[in-house]
């Protein structure tokens, strides 16, 4: 099976045009490993929909199913269209968390044509009251403020005065099982810069840390203006560990995500 790894700020997943395998789980497993395999978050297939352009499936690095990636669907309109499978700089993508309007810068300079970056709609946004909840880390019992945000995926935010020491292992994990959260969650921790740059570092569900997460930072800015540290219909700047994404919360909850989608390598499975 030929696959094609790709990148969005280090965020790296390995890329099918094709249908999903039965065994994907244990392939996701497998070829997911840094050490024995190619290496990556997990594994996202390109498939046919009947009612969009294109059908994303994501695989976790454990095998898990993900209901959506932001930073992995900018790398599928790159895919689509640098591949020549589309001519399109506005498709339809159909997820588990519904179908995604993207929209596809092209460097017109590139005697090639391919795309630069990627604004993808993700639609609306939902947020629970911020909650209280105690969570057992080692041999303490941590109490923690947390804002519950849906983006299509279970997001829960916390907002902290030092993002770059954030506990992503042990508290980012046990956040991620707590019974609170019965499906698992993504876990952000956030740092307010001013009113339109933050600071996030992620412990995603399924996945552990990750350099970067669209939906989380589309969480994370939709927690801020919640609660009253970034303003709506303005561009916030989120500063992740693998580079930077531009949110936009526009009136309704409506969530516009910006930012880069790269080619890595391309690969055979033995």
């Amino acid at each position: 099976m030929k696959f094609t790894k790709m990148q969005g700020l280090g965020n790296d997943y390995l890329y099918f045009f094709d249908e999903v395998p039965e065994n994907v789980r244990e392939l996701a497993v497998r070829l997911s490993d840094r050490h024995f395999g190619p290496g990556s978050d997990g594994l996202i297939y390109i498939c046919h929909s009947d009612v969009a352009d294109y059908k994303m499936r994501i695989f976790n690095a454990d095998g898990s199913e993900a209901m959506m990636c932001g930073n992995g669907i900018r790398c599928v309109g790159k895919y689509v269209y640098d591949k020549g499978y589309t001519n399109k700089t506005e498709l339809k993508i159909e997820t588990m968390s519904g179908i995604k309007t993207l929209y596809l810068y092209v460097d017109e300079e590139n005697e090639n044509r391919s795309v630069k970056s990627v604004t993808v709609d993700m639609d609306n946004s939902t947020y629970e009251e911020e909650r209280t909840i105690h969570v057992k880390v080692g041999e303490n019992t941590e109490i923690v403020r947390l804002l519950p945000v849906s983006m299509g995926n279970p997001h829960a935010v916390i907002f902290t005065d030092d993002a770059e020491n954030a506990p992503l292992t042990t508290l980012g994990a046990a956040i991620e099982k707590h019974d609170a959260f019965p499906g698992g969650v993504n876990v952000e921790f956030v740092q307010v810069l001013s009113e339109t740059e933050l600071r996030m570092r992620v412990w995603e569900r399924g996945s552990g840390i990750t350099m970067a997460c669209g939906t989380g930072t589309c969480a994370s800015v939709m927690a801020a203006v919640a609660k009253g540290y970034c303003k709506y219909n303005t561009p916030v700047t989120v500063h992740l560990d693998g580079g930077d994404l531009v949110i936009e919360i526009k009136d309704g909850n409506r969530v516009f995500m910006s930012g880069p989608a790269e080619f890595v390598f391309e690969g055979e499975t033995a």
